[in-house]
């Protein structure tokens, strides 16, 4: 048996990430590569000067940075590199599965094909299948800032590409977009065989969390801080063992929460709730999966069981088959034992 420290730890135990932006992944050094290639003009002279633009004083105002950036994507190259990209980053970080968002309206919206978008991010995902060992499921998200029709037409769209998309998602500025405002689509999403998911309870109330059960039907809440405002909502998600996949670094950055000392995932796995730890966006919050296992341990003092509770929630949230789980489960457990 041998004793290393967090840092080790967490850099060693074997991982699943099931809220990550695909277009959050964008690295300024990757941004300006393909913004050459492309001819297109970034309104930032250097790297630096963009990176110290990554200071955010709520969601609107990342969002703002984050659709600049997704502008110069603009071929089936572009979206690979900028998926390979992660993969590559997540591989070294023990990442052994991902879920991962990609938002078509970004790019459908200003003349790019939803052929062109899904091609090069299914591709690289193929890719890390079989070289890098990173099996994964694709979920595409819904802008909710934009009106139902605009999703209804997304949603056919991806009809053709069926095959390749696990679930929908609803991201984009919560507050003021309730997921009521999707009912419709949602409902008709699932008639084609998609799982879903939904942002709620980041910004906006715990009402939202409740209207993305009732009315979305969903199988994963995407953040859900919220919902410890309403204790009834509480009892029903332990109830469900409704996962929620948190985002501590981007909680802090987006001014969710004040501080990770604040973050109330430990709260929340008190009260037994099936919490995760993704990254969000990572090139804009400072951190990938490790940076946030690791910056949640040390504010909080999470100890390695914890932490290991954590990474196994997030493989039981998953959509792998329930042998792979029971696999990975028993590897992590094995894992412990051997570091602890």
């Amino acid at each position: 048996m041998s004793t290393i420290s967090i840092e080790k730890f967490i850099e060693g135990i074997p991982k699943t990430e099931l809220h990550l932006h695909i277009e959050g992944t964008f690295e300024p050094e990757l941004m300006f590569k393909i913004a050459k290639r492309n001819q297109k003009k970034i309104p930032y002279s250097s790297v630096s000067e963009l990176r110290n633009a990554y200071q955010f004083k709520n969601l609107q105002e990342f969002l703002d940075i984050y659709y600049a950036g997704a502008n110069v994507l603009t071929t089936e190259k572009d979206f690979y590199d900028l998926t390979w990209a992660y993969l590559s980053k997540v591989q070294e970080q023990n990442v052994v599965h991902v879920e991962i968002f990609f938002d078509p309206q970004t790019h459908t919206d200003r003349g790019i094909s939803f052929e062109t978008v899904i091609k090069g991010i299914r591709s690289a995902l193929e890719d890390g299948k079989k070289k890098l060992g990173i099996t994964y499921k694709l979920i595409m998200s819904y802008l909710r800032h934009l009106d139902e029709a605009s999703a209804f037409k997304t949603l056919e769209q991806s009809l053709p590409y069926k095959d390749w998309i696990s679930a929908v998602g609803l991201d984009s500025s919560e507050v003021g977009n309730p997921p009521s405002k999707f009912e419709r689509v949602f409902e008709k999403s699932r008639e084609e065989g998609f799982l879903t998911v939904a942002h709620a309870g980041e910004e906006g109330p715990a009402e939202y969390i409740w209207e993305a059960l009732t009315l979305l039907k969903i199988n994963r809440i995407d953040h859900g801080n919220r919902c410890l405002d309403d204790e009834t909502l509480v009892d029903r998600l332990v109830d469900l063992q409704m996962p929620l996949t948190l985002c501590p670094l981007s909680n802090v950055e987006l001014k969710v929460v004040a501080d990770l000392k604040q973050h109330p995932i430990e709260k929340m796995m008190q009260k037994n709730l099936l919490v995760t730890v993704n990254s969000d966006d990572p090139a804009y919050f400072g951190g990938y999966i490790n940076e946030n296992y690791l910056g949640i341990a040390k504010a909080l003092n999470l100890s390695k069981e914890q932490i290991t509770t954590l990474v196994k929630n997030s493989f039981k949230a998953s959509w792998l088959s329930d042998q792979e789980k029971e696999k990975r489960i028993l590897e992590i457990d094995q894992y412990l034992k051997e570091n602890s």
